[in-house]
């Protein structure tokens, strides 16, 4: 028999790989696991309540509601897109994609993380705009493009209402302040 975990925070491939390094270690037999979900086999033996310690003592958590589990799923699908170039997941696609009508996707987000999820998709923007610079690989022109801006200077008004800052202010910093993209709120 098995048993599905739905992991909050997992949002990349180093995030999977400590939750199956949690997993091994606490005698998990490990089925399938992806982003944000882990497929076990359900034995007597293992101790979910220690587990679940483990997983938030690292910044995990064991999700048990349906609308963590949405929550969950916009946000490795909002973060896995912004690491994709010259794509743009669309607020209707996204919804569709969950089997969701946008008004659900768009109120459950909002209840649950305290941002609408346009702010929030600004928000992972503009800490993949910081790693970009941080890159120095792509001047801002490029980076406007990548992320789907019109204009550079869409972009750059949109840096400096989050931040403060102009973009070329932070490139300049010695001590880059960036958040994790699973940190996000």
């Amino acid at each position: 028999m098995t048993r599905t975990l739905i992991i909050k925070n997992m949002v990349c491939n180093r995030c999977k790989t400590i939750v199956k390094q949690l997993l091994d270690n606490e005698n998990f037999e490990v089925i399938s696991l992806e982003l944000g979900k882990a497929v076990v086999n359900k034995a007597e033996k293992n101790d979910y309540t220690k587990l679940e310690k483990r997983l938030n003592k690292e910044g995990f958590e064991l999700i048990k509601t349906s609308s963590e589990f949405l929550v969950e799923q916009i946000k490795i699908r909002l973060i896995e897109n912004i690491n994709k170039s010259n794509t743009e997941l669309m607020p209707s696609q996204l919804a569709e994609e969950l089997g969701k009508t946008y008004s659900v996707v768009s109120k459950t987000f909002s209840k649950s993380e305290g941002i609408t999820l346009e702010k929030y998709v600004i928000r992972l923007k503009i800490e993949k705009v910081k790693e970009l610079i941080q890159l120095k690989q792509l001047n801002f022109s490029e980076i406007a493009h990548r992320l789907n801006y019109n204009t550079s200077s869409h972009l750059a008004k949109q840096f400096k209402n989050i931040t403060g800052m102009s973009m070329s202010e932070y490139q300049k910093l010695q001590d880059w302040d960036r958040k994790s993209l699973d940190q996000i709120v």
